[in-house]
């Protein structure tokens, strides 16, 4: 049975939240603190919750109670939670052998509960066809007898059968009609005969329960081993539970482990030890070179020596060193423990769905990938889990139909859960935008050799004449090559630090000095190589150029007036230094925008380009040239 819609209504800030999409593996709720997360889940955990938690009436909107009580409204009947299953085939099938084909249209079922404890089922259920299939079988042997109603005892024994009735098509004309038939059935035997009650019964009984976790426990490194092995689950406290399941993932033999034989004892821990360790590597990328030691102590009771606590210690290849559980960061701690808790519902086969308020808050960016890649690969096949979060990196950009955002609109229309993205609120979008950036930034250098420049114009004129060049036969830029503009000369020394090391990068600059020292800091720290290191100086024979002095004085003031509307000549400049300085001197501002002439050739490239010099055209290709000689052959 999938949940497939939620619905809560007058809980907390929540005054309608409409149908909510469920995904049949994860769900994210993403909003910003106090926007209604938590409200929804605890609404759905208040359905059916898998530990006791009954609605309370102080969870109805504080601003609304006293005015509805006072128009007459039964607080108690209202319903806050409505959610829509769906059955799977199995159980559809299921169902028709139970109740008959009365119940063929049983797929959809609607459960909700109300705030004084009424459970509701909305099922389609026929249940006039079902009594009609029921008389139909049993009409002549069960129900009467010469014309006269058979006696209540008789009528008793054959209720017991209704399950199994097998539908029979057609009815004699002397038998009653379906409701008619419930009725006397009800009189002649005395019983509450409801077929549609045991159809809710049903529903019911195989109705997912649902897991609230809210407050995250960690395992402790000291277990009282004896009273672990020996308790049933519902018996513990909530970190023993931990510890319990700990013992139930490594599968350890608690008699071998605690028994006498010295080469068997420590054979069964160090068994232990490494499925853990395999276990939590799978899953935790940040540090490779850990592992899980596990032993026991003991306790003299009567002069006897008693294995009392299980110990659980991690050892660091790295550095060697073996510290206690409790010892590690927090982050580590809380991952392990989370681990440990769930792997308990891989196995079962109980009907649950996870509810997890902010997991992971105390995880860095990577781990917090580990962790939604434990639960895709873990627990989405198991169970259904739904998950509140205000972190980007708790957002998976590949999965933004798993999204669902939760903005709260004030006391008019409270908080809101939507799948789309028009929200007016930024910071309901912030952890979607986020995420969004990032992947962008992590796929953005999509091709096998980067090359990073300092902006948009720089794209354009490289991108523009390597086209031109190479549908005229001569050199061009590598195909193998993406050009990355970073937003500025004073950011290329920043990107490059930053990926240097993780991609293949070379970087073009302009021949001044804003930079450079960043830049040799880098080349010195080996993350970029002085080759792949060019100055546009070095192809415009200048010390100091921008990219637009590969161009003519004369096209590059073409391309100029033609973006700013002016009459701009050479002999209207002054000055040996980058023609751009030139220009901002001639039009007395300190700098224009640059990329204002690189859309004039990008507008009108076809009647631009061909009329290129040689010498234009023999600088780009060099500049080409250039960078191509800095990629792998």
């Amino acid at each position: 049975m999938k949940l497939k819609q939620v619905q809560v209504v007058l809980f907390r800030n929540i005054l309608d939240s409409d149908g909510i999409e469920i995904q049949e593996d994860i769900t994210c709720l993403v909003g910003k603190n106090e926007s209604g997360k938590t409200s929804c889940l605890q609404a759905l955990h208040a359905l059916n919750p898998a530990i006791a938690k009954p609605l309370d009436l102080m969870d109805y909107p504080a601003w609304l109670s006293k005015a509805h009580k006072l128009e007459g409204k039964a607080l108690e009947a209202e319903r806050p939670i409505r959610a829509t299953f769906e059955l799977d085939a199995k159980e559809q099938a299921e169902a028709v052998t139970v109740f008959g084909e009365a119940a063929s249209a049983l797929k959809l079922i609607t459960v909700s509960r109300a705030y004084g404890g009424t459970v509701l089922v909305d099922a389609k259920f026929d249940e006039a066809r079902w009594v009609s299939d029921f008389i139909a079988g049993h009409c002549e042997d069960l129900f009467t007898q010469k014309g006269q109603p058979k006696s209540a005892k008789e009528l008793a024994e054959g209720l017991q059968t209704i399950s199994q009735a097998a539908p029979v098509e057609g009815e004699a004309d002397r038998r009653p009609t379906a409701n008619q038939a419930r009725t006397q059935l009800q009189q002649a035997s005395g019983q509450n005969f409801d077929p549609t009650a045991q159809v809710r019964s049903w529903v019911l009984q195989r109705l997912p329960k649902f897991l609230y976790v809210g407050r995250y426990h960690t395992l402790q490194g000291k277990i009282d081993i004896q009273r672990i092995a020996k308790t049933k689950y519902e018996q513990l406290g909530e970190e023993e539970q931990i510890a319990k399941a700990l013992l139930d993932l490594s599968s350890v033999d608690v008699q071998l482990a605690m028994g006498n034989e010295y080469e068997r004892r420590k054979r069964e821990l160090n068994d232990t030890a490494n499925a853990l360790t395999l276990e939590i590597l799978d899953y935790w990328t940040q540090n490779q070179n850990i592992r899980v030691e596990i032993d026991f102590d003991q306790e003299s009771i009567n002069n006897q020596a008693i294995v009392k606590h299980l110990h659980v210690r991690l050892y660091d290849n790295e550095h060697m060193v073996s510290l206690p559980f409790g010892e590690r960061s927090s982050g580590f701690q809380w991952f392990f423990s989370f681990l440990c808790a769930f792997s308990r519902y891989r196995s079962t086969d109980e009907p649950i769905i996870l509810l997890l308020d902010e997991p992971a808050l105390g995880l860095h960016a990577r781990a917090q990938s580990d962790f939604l890649r434990y639960i895709e690969e873990k627990l989405a096949d198991r169970c259904q889990v739904i998950y509140t979060t205000h972190s980007p990196f708790m957002v998976q950009p590949k999965h933004l139909e798993r999204v669902r955002l939760v903005e709260d609109k004030g006391r008019k229309h409270g908080s809101k859960i939507a799948s789309d993205v028009l929200s007016t609120d930024r910071d309901t979008l912030f952890p979607l935008q986020g995420a969004l950036g990032y992947d962008l930034a992590q796929n953005l250098f999509v091709g096998p050799y980067n090359l990073i420049v300092e902006g948009t114009s720089d794209f354009t004129y490289l991108q523009m004449l390597s086209d031109y060049l190479r549908t005229e036969g001569r050199k061009a830029l590598d195909l193998r090559c993406t050009i990355v503009p970073v937003g500025g000369a004073g950011q290329v020394a920043t990107f490059a630090a930053l990926l240097g090391s993780h991609v293949d990068a070379t970087v073009l600059i302009d021949s001044t000095k804003q930079g450079n020292q960043r830049l040799d800091a880098l080349i010195k720290q080996g993350i970029l190589k002085q080759s792949r290191v060019i100055g546009v100086g070095e192809i415009a024979g200048q010390t100091e150029a921008d990219i637009e002095d590969l161009f003519t004085v004369a096209e590059y003031l073409n391309l100029f007036n033609e973006a700013f509307s002016t009459k701009y000549k050479a002999s209207d400049l002054q000055g040996n230094d980058p023609i751009v300085r030139q220009l901002a001197r001639a039009q007395g501002v300190d700098r224009f925008d640059h990329g204002r002439p690189a859309e004039v050739l990008l507008r009108k490239s076809t009647s631009v380009l061909g009329k290129l010099s040689k010498q234009t055209l023999n600088n780009f290709e060099s500049l080409f040239e250039r960078i191509n000689a800095t990629l792998p052959k």
